[in-house]
């Protein structure tokens, strides 16, 4: 029984610490959707235009108060040191009371202050779409770019591990062919030089992949371990730019935001104008009073109401100049909103114009990577026969690699999404 225990108590012992270890963590994987659903949530930059929405709406609401009659309350006592009486008469009674409810409201005959309150709406909308620019804009520069740059730092270290791998059998090679004597010793030392670099290459690779790493995870707001899910480019025909500039101006929050800023401009100039009115107040009030001793004249209660109208003659010349500074500023926004129409008119077609031009080179790219690495598996295998110099193998590397890259920088650049 000892002999068995002996036997079997270490592989028992540790079977049990293996099922009590804490499983693995499981990076997450993460489409571009999935970092655009939690910048949406973490982003903190994205918090506070939303506050801007959330102060909109306050806006709103107090526009709307300026439309409800104000109620006010009021009470006092007063204790004297002493009553005073000459007669009949009360000079001054030992204490006195007062109270009262009062209900007031004014109105511009114009209904400015339903002029106020379309414009505070009216902000609200625009408070969206710029909440939604800001949005669409964080989206595309912040994770969009950050993720395509992450798979742009990717595959270079992908290309950087190749580039490795066929410089270390280059080196091999170059040192198998200086031992037989086929090579001199300079092209092993210009293989051992080329192979340091390929290694540096690969270290500057490795560093920039977890530098975009850690700048797309700030952006969305991630803090555990993830990886990247990489969804294949939709393949088609490109419609004509005209499509794309009619979309532009259809859906562009910018654009619908500076329209509604037009209008508010133009509803100034009628609330301005509103101030020519003249105003009407209507009060309410209840009045309530006692004292000791009463005298017999004492109103105890009082319930009355009047109205005012109130007309502003001269004013120096104030409401005639902000007539023509909202004037101005209506103008103002129509200026604004024509040049944000031309500014992204010319932004569309740039971004179009260079969707056709990686496209149309994305496939005499890849011709010419193909070519490359064929070329370079010929010479490599020339050179192991001893039918090519270190400097045609070298060269036929360098074409490989910087066909990849361009390959690589093309087909991330279609698939970048453009912010029209």
């Amino acid at each position: 029984m000892e002999r068995w225990l002996s036997k079997w108590a270490p592989g028992v012992v540790g079977v049990l610490l293996l099922a009590a270890a804490p499983p693995p963590l499981l990076a997450a994987e993460y489409s571009l959707g999935d970092l655009y659903r939690i910048a949406l949530t973490q982003s903190e930059k994205l918090k506070v235009a939303e506050e801007n929405l959330t102060i909109s709406e306050i806006g709103k609401d107090k526009a709307l108060s300026y439309l409800m009659p104000r109620l006010t309350a009021a009470a006092g006592y007063t204790q004297y040191t002493e009553k005073k009486i000459s007669g009949t008469s009360v000079i001054q009674p030992e204490y006195g009371s007062s109270w009262g409810v009062r209900l007031d409201e004014t109105v511009s005959l114009s209904g400015r202050e339903l002029t106020a309150l379309d414009i505070s709406r009216q902000y609200v909308t625009k408070s969206r779409h710029d909440l939604t620019a800001i949005r669409e804009d964080y989206l595309l520069r912040y994770v969009a770019a950050a993720y395509y740059n992450v798979l742009m730092a990717r595959k270079g270290l992908d290309i950087a591990d190749a580039n490795l791998e066929r410089l270390t059998k280059y080196r091999n090679a170059a040192e198998q062919r200086l031992k037989i004597g086929e090579v001199t010793r300079t092209v092993l030392l210009r293989a051992e030089g080329e192979l340091s670099g390929a290694k540096s290459d690969r270290l500057q690779a490795q560093n920039g992949l977890e530098l975009a790493i850690a700048v797309l995870a700030s952006n969305c707001g991630i803090k555990d371990p993830f990886t990247l899910r990489e969804v294949p480019a939709e393949e088609g025909e490109i419609p004509v730019l005209t499509d794309f500039q009619k979309q532009a101006f259809a859906v562009r929050a910018d654009l619908k935001s500076m329209e509604v800023q037009r209008k508010i401009a133009a509803d100034q100039i009628r609330y301005t104008e509103g101030a020519f009115w003249p105003s009407l107040s209507v009060f309410g009030v209840y009045a309530g009073a006692d004292q000791y001793p009463a005298p017999g004249s004492l109103n105890r209660e009082s319930i009355y109401a009047g109205a005012a109208l109130n007309f502003p003659f001269f004013e120096g010349g104030l409401r005639k100049a902000e007539v023509q500074e909202a004037k101005a500023r209506e103008r103002q926004a129509a200026l604004f909103y024509e040049d944000l129409k031309k500014a992204i008119e010319i932004e569309v077609q740039t971004a179009y114009l260079d969707l056709v031009t990686q496209k149309g080179t994305l496939q005499f790219l890849n011709d010419q990577m193909v070519f490359a690495r064929d070329n370079y598996r010929a010479v490599a295998r020339q050179f192991e026969f001893g039918l090519s110099s270190s400097l045609d193998i070298l060269d036929a590397n360098t074409l490989l690699v910087s066909a990849e890259r361009k390959v690589a920088s093309a087909l991330y650049n279609i698939s970048l999404p453009c912010s029209g």
